[in-house]
């Protein structure tokens, strides 16, 4: 038996683009579907839904080989021998997981289903989601023969390639031992641990770790806070936290934004509405919340101790997606700030590298300028908020000249305060224990 299959993939956003483009690149022979056919058909020219580093260039480099896109799930599930659930889980205002779309393209997709196929579920799903496809398939064709698997994507916006290709670990949920040695046999590029589940328990790992990285991040923010209204550098206390093989050098202790994207709150979200309804409580988890929820209201209290007010400021953005290496600005941090600076009669422009939305898909008005010394015209104070790597080259000199108060907030404490010194800049960071000066301003 080869160890190359042919493998259909439904759902082509972040994670089906990058699942379809690394199994073509590994040598499964790969048909991607997508409900949507402008999706679909930019994929077939390379054009990746999203950006991810080197993600254009591999599709572009399978194409017409190992690689096709199609929205006819008739073409598109010919003799597949493995299907992969891979659609990038909608989230609603609420955190609540969106199964809609996951679960009318399997129904779609059962009559073209042949013996043997095995179903990957990928995408991120509460636990018994995979129970619940099982049923649905046997329902609708009770004598059909196939397998199911849970193996719970864990990639990383800037990173998914290598991601993807090295985990760290791979968990394959499975009920049966010949459902997880096929599924085995899909990632046969693997090397390192994999680690044999049943289904509920892989669809609960993926978000135990979100819930563990949020709370991290919720951590990190509190105890940041703490030590600015106590004279103490986080930083240096970060610092000595990763040297203690207890924490280690890998967690995730930056002070400053709070999480945002939608990935983490909404796993926690499931995990608090899962508990509700099992009768467990979840006082943690609903802290990790608490504490997010609130974080960026540290941003704008700075601005408010530093001037006195808000309303009538000119206040320039560095960054507008939710995170650097991505160009989806959903549930960003920075636009849920610029949204309250503007509720506050502020003024604000932004720049970013890779953002990419149309106008109307934001709420809030603001000027989006085309380089990153642009923002600083006439303005009162920059807020760093994305932490792109430019970012820490940018001629601050000639940003200093442009501005008419010299302050800058750097909510990811990526910039050398230092330096920004020696320039004339008032810095402000996030858990730095550093008490700035105070503005007037016209």
């Amino acid at each position: 038996m080869s160890k190359y299959a042919r493998v259909t993939t439904i759902g082509l956003w972040h994670l089906g683009s990058v699942t379809s483009a690394c199994f073509a690149a590994y040598g499964h022979s790969v048909v991607g579907i997508d409900p949507d056919e402008a999706v679909a058909r930019n994929l077939s020219k390379g054009i990746t839904p999203i950006y991810e580093p080197g993600l254009g260039e591999m599709i572009k480099g399978q194409l017409n080989r190992s690689l096709s896109f199609t929205t006819d799930f008739k073409k598109g599930l010919r003799d597949s021998e493995y299907v992969a659930i891979t659609f990038d889980t909608p989230v609603n205002d609420d955190d609540t997981p969106n199964l809609d779309p996951i679960l009318k393209s399997i129904e779609k997709a059962i009559p073209f289903l042949k013996d043997g196929v095995l179903l990957v579920v990928s995408s991120q799903v509460p636990i018994g989601t995979c129970e619940r496809i099982r049923d649905m398939i046997k329902k609708r064709r009770p004598s059909l023969d196939f397998g199911i698997a849970c193996i719970p994507e864990n990639l990383k916006l800037g990173e998914a390639i290598e991601r993807f290709m090295s985990p760290d670990l791979l968990v394959i949920g499975a009920e049966n031992e010949r459902d997880f040695e096929k599924a085995r046999g899909l990632y046969g590029f693997v090397k390192g641990p994999i680690l044999h589940a049943n289904l509920r328990t892989a669809e609960m790992v993926k978000h135990a770790i979100n819930a563990f990285l949020a709370c991290q991040i919720s951590l990190s923010n509190e105890l940041g806070n703490f030590c600015d209204n106590s004279g103490v550098d986080w930083l240096k206390v970060s610092a000595a936290l990763h040297l203690d093989k207890r924490i280690g050098p890998n967690a995730m202790l930056h002070a400053g934004l709070g999480f945002g994207g939608g990935t983490l709150a909404r796993d926690v979200g499931v995990l608090r509405r899962t508990g509700r309804q099992n009768g467990t409580e979840t006082a943690m988890l609903d802290a990790i919340i608490t504490v997010n929820d609130r974080q960026n209201a540290v941003i704008i209290g700075k601005l408010r101790s530093t001037f006195g007010k808000l309303k009538g400021l000119r206040v320039g953005v560095l960054g507008l997606t939710y995170k650097p290496g991505t160009s989806t600005i959903r549930r960003s941090a920075s636009i849920a700030i610029i949204k309250e600076l503007a509720e506050h009669g502020v003024k604000v422009s932004a720049y970013d590298p890779k953002a990419e939305f149309k106008k109307s898909e934001v709420s809030v008005s603001f000027e989006r300028c085309k380089t990153p010394e642009s923002v600083a015209d006439g303005s009162n104070a920059l807020l760093l908020l994305t932490g792109w790597p430019e970012f820490k080259d940018l001629d601050f000199k000639r940003i200093k000249a442009k501005m008419k108060n010299p302050v800058i907030v750097d909510a990811l404490n990526m910039l050398d305060p230092e330096k920004l010194s020696r320039y004339g800049f008032s810095y402000i960071g996030i858990g730095r224990g550093l008490k700035s000066g105070t503005f007037q301003y016209k």
